[in-house]
């Protein structure tokens, strides 16, 4: 099993978190895993993405460049990384932000008002994690148990009190998959 992603959108919308979460969760299950982060020119509101590998083998390159999935959270992103995906990939994006529908009909297209149902949960701050979830529910490369006691690293104890709004998102993302509602 090899699963190369990409995971884009503005500084601030946790694109980096998801991508810790993911390589974390693969540590824990003891699989080959990778993560490079990729700043624009401003963290809070610039462009930002993270390329992330989850293998059953020691991984070789942290680098991706035609990812298994991508995960877009903005039009940039959107631009940018659609062409990207491998055929037979698997493409999730926000629509509650990204305003174009992908034209390729060679991936899986996966669209997500994951900003409208974070809002729904009381946090849109939480949007990251419904996609997050809904990808996990997909591919299986992680648990959600695994996710989730990553969740305590990647956020510090001051802030373990989001655990629990971070994990409702979680869930309804992976819900939308079971229920197949997108």
């Amino acid at each position: 099993m090899l699963e190369e992603i990409i995971i884009a959108g503005f500084g601030g919308q946790g694109v980096m978190s998801m991508g810790q979460l993911i390589a974390y969760a693969g540590m824990l299950e003891g699989k080959g895993v990778s993560w490079l982060p990729s700043y624009g020119p401003e963290q809070r509101g610039g462009t930002a993405n993270c390329a992330v590998v989850v293998s059953d083998e020691p991984v070789g390159s942290p680098l991706v460049t035609k990812p298994t999935t991508a995960i877009v959270l903005n039009n940039p992103s959107f631009d940018k990384f659609e062409s990207k995906v491998r055929s037979g990939g698997l493409f999730i994006v926000n629509s509650s932000l990204v305003t174009r529908t992908a034209d390729r009909k060679d991936i899986t297209n996966i669209e997500i008002k994951a900003t409208d149902l974070a809002n729904e949960l009381g946090n849109s701050r939480v949007a990251n994690m419904i996609l997050l979830g809904a990808f996990l529910e997909y591919t299986k490369i992680v648990t959600m148990d695994s996710i989730l006691e990553s969740l305590k690293k990647v956020l510090g104890p001051d802030k373990y009190h989001l655990i629990e709004v971070n994990k409702q998102a979680l869930e309804k993302g992976a819900s939308l998959l079971m229920e197949k509602t997108i």
